[in-house]
């Protein structure tokens, strides 16, 4: 009879667009793999377009999107793997349900304020939802929800791509270390 593998961890990261949400989450993937840790990344416009073709930005098809994504983070945790989760996930309730349900999950919230992730828009998607011409447009025509007690907090308008992810780093050996 073989062992269980160990069991993995979710780490969430949730944030307006352009707050820096895959960009922590790629330098903390390249880091744990550097270290030899079997992480992988889900990220949030890569799972809608493979995982959620077809779902709109109604409340109701940003929830399955969400569910969705959690429902593949639960498995591979379950499996031995660190799961980074890059993805807006904007409606409170459905995250907290999520996460709730997810093996040794940690939120991590992305800040950064509007005026800034709308500079940092190489789209222009802000100027546009902002003009009225994009509707539902999460922090401007549709709301984002911030977490009320994220296990880390980390504004990227103030701190470098390095300080964050130092930050990220030594909470993860915190709770490894509370964990152990």
């Amino acid at each position: 009879m073989s062992a269980a593998p160990p069991q993995g961890r979710v780490i969430w990261f949730t944030g307006l667009s352009g707050a820096g949400k895959s960009t922590l989450a790629g330098a903390l993937y390249a880091e744990l793999q550097r270290r030899g840790e079997r992480v992988e990344l889900l990220d949030g416009d890569a799972v809608r377009e493979n995982l959620s073709r077809g779902l709109g930005f109604s409340r109701e098809d940003r929830d399955t999107n969400v569910r969705r994504i959690a429902f593949v983070a639960g498995l591979l945790a379950r499996h031995g793997v660190t799961v980074l989760v890059s993805a807006i996930s904007p409606y409170r309730g459905t995250r907290d349900a999520v996460l709730a349900e997810l093996p040794s999950s940690l939120e991590v919230f992305v800040d950064a304020p509007l005026d800034v992730v709308t500079q940092r828009d190489v789209k222009g998607l802000y100027l546009r939802a902002l003009a009225g011409e994009i509707e539902h447009f999460t922090g401007v025509s549709d709301p984002y929800e911030a977490p009320i007690r994220p296990a880390l907090h980390l504004r990227t308008d103030l701190r470098s791509v390095d300080a964050c992810l130092t930050e990220l780093l030594t909470l993860l050996e915190v709770r490894d270390v509370a964990h152990a």
